[in-house]
């Protein structure tokens, strides 16, 4: 049943079937009685992820120590690439409470190595996935005396190194129990090896046998600007997110789906809407259009996107800029000498309104409305592990601004308003109410309605 509306209208039908109430000029959806289950905050705040060497390529441990704590960010890609000594990871695991992905890198083949500094990382409770090599198509690896990716002929060094990976995790038996990623970039292969699934399925046609195993999970960067749609436009990182063939940027479609580089066929649309996937690499350069504020926001709609959209963890490149490649990259939340950007702010705001080290043994439900809720309006159920529902809506107009109404089937006490481009303490309270006004724009406002 509807809720009681408490404007006034003429005419009005009552759609009972599809839930909708149909009056003049629009037509505004009805509270879902049963109401909308909420996800735990945790949930949301630990799939939040980035690059970073921590300690090597110019960046600071210390520095990135305290990056860390003010983003909020709890996971970081990385491998023995960028491992010196695993007791750094473990010592900044112990005073972050971040975990780490564990990878060989760009062009590396070492399992041996790979699998000792982890079962390290994993006696420390550091460790959170495993992930193929990163980029084959950019850097070529060797493995078993074999070159594959890169400028050689066949992939068929990069799916047996990726099978090995696999294979040596699920029979260790301290390290079965992670999940694996796949490569990255593997729509780029260019031959049928098969890394277009996570298990090769029969008939596939691949150059390895049916029942091949590569990954518990795809893995993609899906960065949001790409010559497919390389300008500002409404929903960029909603788009972005899409696991279908309506992405328009490197997204799953174009590495599980149907490769982009050799077209070889994988996964169904609704396949890879189920399909479990990470992103490893994403984010926003800053330059010409895209500007500090724009990259700000476009980097707090993504991590939302993502995870409304299926994304179990999402890791934003890149932490600092570069400093040891050609030019400023002016990806980082943080500028070379670690000034934050308001990307950094944005993104410390958002958590710290929403930080929870819990999690609802048993999330409840909140029946409530956004209306109207067009394209370009997006809303997440959160709740704390001590009942606060956190409502998260957001807009993703280049331009505008667009006036909804959250109605709830219950009066609320009490309800705050916070917008983590302002700050972290609430910039409207309203007491006693069912209907919540709110302007949105290009961010998320977060409702905060206290268990009662």
């Amino acid at each position: 049943m509807a809720i009681q509306l408490k404007y006034p209208f003429r005419g009005a039908i009552v759609a009972a079937l599809f839930g909708l109430v149909l009056w003049p000029g629009g037509v505004r959806r009805a509270v879902a009685a049963e109401g909308t289950l909420a996800v735990p905050a945790a949930d949301f705040l630990n799939p939040i992820g980035v690059n970073s060497a921590i300690n090597r390529r110019g960046e600071s441990l210390a520095k990135t120590i305290d990056c860390a704590r003010y983003l909020g960010v709890r996971w970081f890609r990385s491998g023995i690439e960028d491992c010196q000594d695993v007791n750094v990871f473990i010592d900044f695991h112990r005073q972050t409470g971040a975990r780490f992905s564990w990878s060989p890198g760009s062009g590396g083949s070492d399992l041996q190595r790979l699998l000792a500094t982890a079962r390290e990382l994993a006696a420390a409770d550091a460790l959170l996935a495993f992930e193929g090599p990163n980029e084959p198509n950019n850097w070529g690896i060797t493995y078993g005396g074999e070159k594959g990716g890169g400028q050689a002929p066949s992939w068929l060094a990069v799916a047996r190194l990726q099978a090995a990976l696999y294979q040596a995790v699920k029979s260790d038996p301290i390290l079965r129990q992670y999940p694996v990623w796949s490569i990255t970039e593997g729509g780029a292969e260019k031959d049928n090896v098969g890394l277009q699934y996570l298990v090769i399925p029969p008939g596939a046609d691949a150059l390895l046998p049916a029942g091949t195993q590569f990954a518990d999970a795809a893995n993609v960067h899906n960065y949001i600007y790409h010559p497919n749609a390389p300008g500002l436009e409404d929903n960029k990182t909603w788009m972005a997110a899409e696991p279908g063939p309506a992405c328009r940027v490197d997204g799953l479609y174009g590495e599980y789906g149907r490769t982009w580089g050799g077209h070889f066929t994988g996964y169904s649309p609704e396949q890879l809407a189920k399909l479990p996937r990470v992103t490893t690499e994403t984010g926003v350069i800053i330059g010409e259009a895209i500007t500090e504020d724009v990259q700000a926001l476009n980097l707090m709609s993504l991590y939302l996107d993502q995870f409304k959209r299926g994304w179990s963890h999402t890791a934003v490149y890149l932490l600092r800029d570069r400093v040891d490649e050609a030019g400023n990259q002016k990806f980082g939340f943080y500028a070379p000498d670690y000034t934050p950007r308001k990307a950094a702010v944005y993104c410390h705001n958002l958590t710290t309104i929403l930080a929870d080290q819990g999690a609802a043994s048993k999330p409840g439900k909140l029946a409530y409305a956004v209306e109207p809720e067009p394209p370009t309006v997006h809303d997440l159920l959160l709740e704390k592990a001590d009942g606060t529902f956190e409502l998260v809506v957001w807009d993703e107009q280049v331009k505008g601004t667009t006036n909804v109404n959250v109605r709830l089937a219950r009066s609320a006490k009490t309800v705050e308003v916070h917008d983590p481009t302002v700050g972290t303490e609430p910039v409207a309270k309203y007491g006693h109410t069912q209907s919540i006004p709110l302007t949105l724009s290009d961010h998320p406002l977060v409702l905060t309605l206290p268990k009662e």
